[in-house]
């Protein structure tokens, strides 16, 4: 049996980084661990190969060649999975489909033969069962939560590394929180679930023994969500684990309380984490109140970010404006923290509906929805009747987005995180990948690009006060180029 993964194209979005990627010759971001842990659970025997659109095309001979096409995919890929579809209809290829975006909408994708939902370790059993006896059914879903101590080892060897400028692992599923706009814990519950420390390490060595020198992120919504686990199990093995390991920095999403956990923050510091992705979301306590995100209530959200940042981790922020309770005001909040925090990498959105969400449910009973999520290049759609004035809140978030990526209010919080900033010393290997992005730099934003004053004024600056994190300026100023040109060529 021939199976071909199908991995769909993501949008040229503000989270995707391709114009930052070009300066290291990468292609995307990480590879589709989602495809790759369930290549693994495929029969030994099959012969299977990756086609990530996001690096590669899919080309007739990939098709020909297939017996089965399997795809997985997130509500924004839906553009690239409806085409992805329509040509394996055409090839006369039949397709099997998971992954978030079928869960809740597989009556609309009328081109997938089966659907195997959920989590694939607990469906994808019964379907190659029946596939085997030749009475494969449509649709395989649960709404059981699976045992993930028995998921095995992605398939790296499916993949071109050279491809990528990070790998990913997972070592929970599930969020001990319940935020009305997010639908996690729909679909992996409220108690996290966990790998077993053997499983994690064996993971990292089999990355390490294929030669990955480099970022690894750690893909769960919520890595602290079983504190007392991280803290006295797996930290202290990724810290045992990297003695004899050079170039393997890590990664992940975290609740804000972190903050609270001075042992936490320096553990996972030591182990090699050096950036945290926080859902701050909004300054505006009713607007927390709102939506559920009682982690973020009652708190000082500035000195939690800055406690986070001296301790030796870069906060990357979520924010959102749209809620309910939001005024005109909230955008020059939302500038002001963006500003004021540091957080250099701040992913601002409008508000959305997500299916599964407790949100979605509550606007469906108001009669406020208007469809499914909407994606363009820069978040600035809705799927739902707002309380704000819909052009105001679109021309609020247009401001947002030219005010804190313009070159002169973005390296002024490269120099505010610099400020804060205290991570341990790590020894970073040089690398072609290292000289290459520091010239491109240099040609592109120092030379002849709109921001080249304010990227020689930072590198002068960082030289003089903070040499050690030179390498960390001239990576921020290329993620600044990415964002800038997002926003230029989609927010005139």
């Amino acid at each position: 049996m021939n199976i071909l993964l199908v991995y769909p194209e993501f949008l040229d979005a503000l989270w995707s980084f391709k114009h930052a990627l070009k300066f290291i010759n990468k292609r995307a971001n990480t590879p589709p661990l989602c495809l790759l842990t369930v290549a693994a659970m495929l029969p030994v025997e099959w012969t299977k190969r990756l086609v990530d659109l996001n690096v590669m095309k899919l080309t007739e001979e990939d098709l020909f060649w297939a017996d089965y096409v399997f795809i997985s995919a997130m509500a924004v890929q839906r553009k690239s999975v409806q085409q992805t579809l329509k040509r394996c209809k055409e090839a006369g290829v039949k397709v099997v489909a998971g992954g978030p975006l079928f869960i809740n909408e597989y009556e609309q994708f009328e081109g997938v033969d089966h659907f195997v939902l959920n989590e694939a370790e607990l469906t994808l059993p019964y379907f190659l069962d029946d596939l085997g006896r030749g009475c494969a059914k449509r649709i395989y879903k649960t709404s059981e939560f699976a045992d993930i101590k028995k998921t095995p080892i992605p398939l790296w060897e499916l993949t071109d590394l050279r491809h990528y400028a990070s790998m990913s692992i997972q070592f929970s599923r599930g969020c001990p929180f319940h935020c009305e706009f997010c639908n996690v814990t729909t679909l992996f519950g409220n108690r996290p679930r966990i790998k077993t420390i053997e499983q994690i390490l064996a993971e990292l060595n089999s990355l390490y023994n294929i030669g990955w020198r480099g970022s690894v992120f750690f893909v769960d919504d919520n890595l602290i969500g079983n504190k007392r686990y991280i803290k006295t199990e797996l930290l202290p093995a990724l810290i045992e684990w990297k003695k004899n390991k050079i170039g393997t920095t890590f990664y992940t999403e975290a609740s804000i309380n972190l903050a609270d956990d001075e042992e936490l923050m320096q553990l996972m510091v030591k182990a090699g984490f050096d950036m945290v992705f926080i859902g701050i979301e909004t300054p505006d306590e009713k607007s927390l109140d709102e939506c559920g995100k009682k982690q973020n209530k009652n708190r000082d959200l500035l000195k939690d970010v800055k406690r986070i940042q001296q301790a030796g981790l870069q906060v990357q922020g979520g924010f959102i404006i749209g809620f309910d309770n939001d005024t005109p005001s909230i955008f020059k909040r939302q500038i002001d923290f963006i500003q004021k925090s540091g957080i250099v990498m701040a992913n601002v959105a409008i508000l959305q509906a997500p299916t599964g969400s407790k949100l979605h449910e509550r606007l469906k009973r108001e009669g406020r929805l208007l469809g499914q999520m909407g994606f363009q290049v820069v978040d600035s759609v809705t799927n739902f009747i707002p309380n704000m004035d819909l052009d105001t809140l679109q021309e609020g978030y247009k401001e947002i987005m030219r005010y804190i990526y313009s070159p002169r209010h973005y390296y002024h919080r490269i120099k505010t995180l610099f400020l804060e900033y205290k991570p341990l010393k790590i020894d970073i290997p040089k690398s072609i990948k290292n000289t290459l992005s520091l010239l491109r730099s240099i040609y592109y934003l120092g030379i002849i690009g709109k921001e080249r004053f304010h990227y020689w004024k930072l590198l002068l600056w960082t030289s003089i006060h903070r040499p050690e994190l030179i390498p960390l300026a001239i990576r921020l100023s290329i993620y600044g180029h990415h964002y800038r040109k997002i926003v230029e060529m989609n927010l005139h």
